[in-house]
């Protein structure tokens, strides 16, 4: 068994242009007044790794240019297409007149374990992530179509909310490739 690291010349990485014109996988993600710009960097990365579509920024989250989204981010908030929008209902709102199924990252009383959630193909999905202390809004969990939980063991019950979204959106991809 050969296990000698890739070089970065050798993982076939995309340039930003390249990336831009991959085909859109029918995800975006909806940051809800996410409060530290690492986060938000951590969000680009992620959104880069996995070709979300668009990363909605609102209420109190940073935007680029910054050198602290910039630090997570490596880069990523030049390849992944952005839009600021200072209240997240409106982006909320948005993107369901758009089409697509809002989908709170939370747990609620009738919130979908995310291993008992299979995505369509063919749906348009928005995934809100929300504040590190206070998650995603309740007028935003309200407006959702739903709430998914993702399923943990231990005595916190939270994850950080870059590692919330890494776990979804590998899921979300694992099933829309």
């Amino acid at each position: 068994m050969h296990n000698r690291k890739l070089l970065n010349i050798e993982l076939g990485r995309v340039s930003a242009l390249e990336y831009k014109q991959l085909p859109e996988s029918g995800i975006v993600i909806v940051l809800d007044n996410i409060r530290s710009a690492h986060n938000v960097g951590s969000a680009f990365r992620t959104a880069d790794s996995f070709k979300i579509d668009k990363v909605w920024l609102c209420g109190i989250c940073a935007v680029p240019p910054s050198a602290d989204i910039h630090k997570s981010a490596l880069g990523a908030e030049d390849s992944v297409e952005w839009e600021y929008v200072p209240d997240t209902m409106d982006a909320v709102r948005r993107l369901k007149e758009a089409g697509y199924t809002i989908v709170s990252a939370e747990q609620t009383v009738g919130s979908v374990m995310l291993d008992k959630f299979v995505p369509s193909p063919e749906t348009k999905y928005a995934v809100v992530f929300g504040n590190e202390v206070s998650g995603v809004s309740q007028e935003v969990v309200d407006a959702s179509d739903f709430a998914l939980e993702i399923p943990q063991f231990g005595t916190k019950h939270s994850l950080n909310v870059s590692v919330s979204m890494g776990v979804m959106l590998w899921h979300f991809r694992l099933h829309k490739l």
